[in-house]
């Protein structure tokens, strides 16, 4: 069984493959909440014969695991679905439950790719009786940057080798860098209530410490590095005008290029809420929800799944397909899809462009910027790992969007999904033939954190 062989056996099962995506689809389920999308990929991998193995502490993580011995693989798949995205398969926004979840990152997609990658190549060793072990993670909580830091906590990566991770987009493109550290950060301030009109100079008003925290961190954003970003919402502003608010509370977002800028900002942020405090004679507690790392880049593994995606060839579309992507175009800022559009045509062409076809050179990776933070992330900084996406939205689609969401519901979406599927299978039989990938894959890795190990932004 060679490796176009791996690749028909995984055309073969697509059919159950696409059905599992598109269950997901329908039954969007959000951060903390995935049982039924969790439980669906359970079974699946138990009626493959996969060992499942539970996570400690976290009741929609789990490790579904196949074979012995070395190289140990694993394959991260994400499931969750974003609140306020409901979307049905749809050119104009039509939520099917109004304010309901919806896919607007293309988790449906994530996971089941991650899900056909594993299961082509579990074929693989079982008819060839090659050593090593796949492992698929099933990873909740992704949205809120939190679910793979917890399970790197709980020790579920150990005894890994290195990580295949991907993301559905508007490109075909493999990564060398991505996303940014990131830090989720509550603030309380406590007060004395009083009666506002009669005796405001009893009160002291947590909702001003608020204010006045959110002013300063305005004023911080202007000396700090420029692609730093501060960001927040007022998450309890008290209650009746007329009482001199006793509680208030808002939530920060901190992110940087790398985790020490994050580690920096929030300390000052930190001294900044201190600040709130002093000057409206209240305290202030605060609470880090979660954080994450940026991705730790690794070449050997850009390289092998650059290797892959051109080597498989990417998706072609129909006259419906391209017509539908064409339709969602139309419901975007016409700027921004030609901005995007741009990244792929040369400068002198007319042709309009709906959809990414082929795959993007090497030297032209670093033009598409995801500037998103992940938990995928921190996996990155415990073990070699990769970074690829596939164009499953039309050019100028942003993530986390109706558009998005309808998308990655479509037949666009599914051509994307397996041809994910197939790069995984391609790179996960690449390092089974041939050991010297994960060598060098962990030197290059042991070089980059020789001197900057990784902590967990759980303490």
């Amino acid at each position: 069984m060679n490796k176009s062989d791996v690749l028909k056996y995984l055309n073969d099962i697509g059919e159950e493959v696409k059905d599992l995506s598109l269950k997901v689809w329908n039954n969007p389920e959000t951060s903390g909440n995935e049982k039924e999308s969790a439980n669906l990929y359970r079974q699946i991998l138990k009626d493959y014969d996969f060992k499942i193995k539970e996570v400690d502490g976290m009741e929609h993580a789990f490790i579904g695991e196949y074979g012995s011995g070395s190289p140990v693989i694993a394959v991260l798949a994400e499931y969750d679905a974003l609140p306020g995205l409901s979307q049905a398969l749809d050119t104009k926004f039509n939520p099917v439950e109004e304010n309901g979840p919806g896919h607007g990152c293309g988790h449906n997609l994530l996971g089941s790719a991650a899900l056909g990658g594993v299961l082509a190549i579990k074929k693989y060793l079982e008819e060839t009786k090659t050593k090593g072990t796949i492992r698929f993670y099933g990873c909740p909580e992704e949205e809120t940057l939190i679910g793979k830091v917890k399970m790197i906590k709980a020790g579920a990566f150990e005894g890994c080798d290195l990580a295949l991770s991907w993301h559905p987009m508007n490109a075909n493109t493999a990564l060398e860098s991505a996303f940014l550290s990131n830090n989720s950060i509550k603030f309380k301030f406590h007060g004395i209530s009083a009666h506002a009109a009669a005796s405001p100079e009893s009160g002291r008003s947590a909702l001003d410490a608020v204010e006045l925290m959110n002013v300063g961190a305005n004023y911080l954003r202007e000396h700090i590095i420029d692609s730093a970003r501060v960001h927040y919402t007022i998450t309890n502003a008290g209650g009746a005008p007329n009482i001199v608010p006793k509680e208030a509370e808002s939530w920060y977002f901190v992110r940087a290029p790398h985790r020490k800028d994050v580690d920096d900002i929030t300390e000052r942020l930190i001294k900044v809420a201190q600040g709130a405090a002093m000057m409206t004679e209240t305290t202030v507690d605060y609470e880090v929800l979660g954080g994450c790392y940026e991705m730790l880049p690794n070449k050997v593994l850009f390289d092998l799944t650059h290797k892959n995606m051109v080597e498989i060839g990417s998706p072609e579309y129909t006259e419906e397909e391209l017509q539908f992507a064409k339709t969602i175009q139309e419901s975007l800022d016409p700027k921004l899809v030609g901005a995007e559009a741009k990244k792929f045509i040369s400068s002198d062409s007319n042709t309009k462009v709906y959809l990414h076809e082929g795959v993007l050179e090497k030297e032209k990776s670093s033009s598409i910027v995801v500037a998103g933070s992940s938990d995928s992330g921190d996996v990155s900084w415990i073990m070699p790992m990769n970074l690829f996406l596939t164009a499953t939205w039309p050019l100028g689609v942003p993530a986390h969007s109706w558009q998005a969401t309808s998308s990655s519901g479509s037949s666009i979406g599914i051509k994307g999904m397996l041809y994910a599927a197939e790069i995984f299978s391609g790179m996960m039989y690449d390092v089974l033939n041939n050991p010297n990938i994960v060598k060098e894959a962990k030197d290059e890795f042991n070089r980059r954190t020789e001197n900057n190990k990784y902590i967990s932004p759980l303490r």
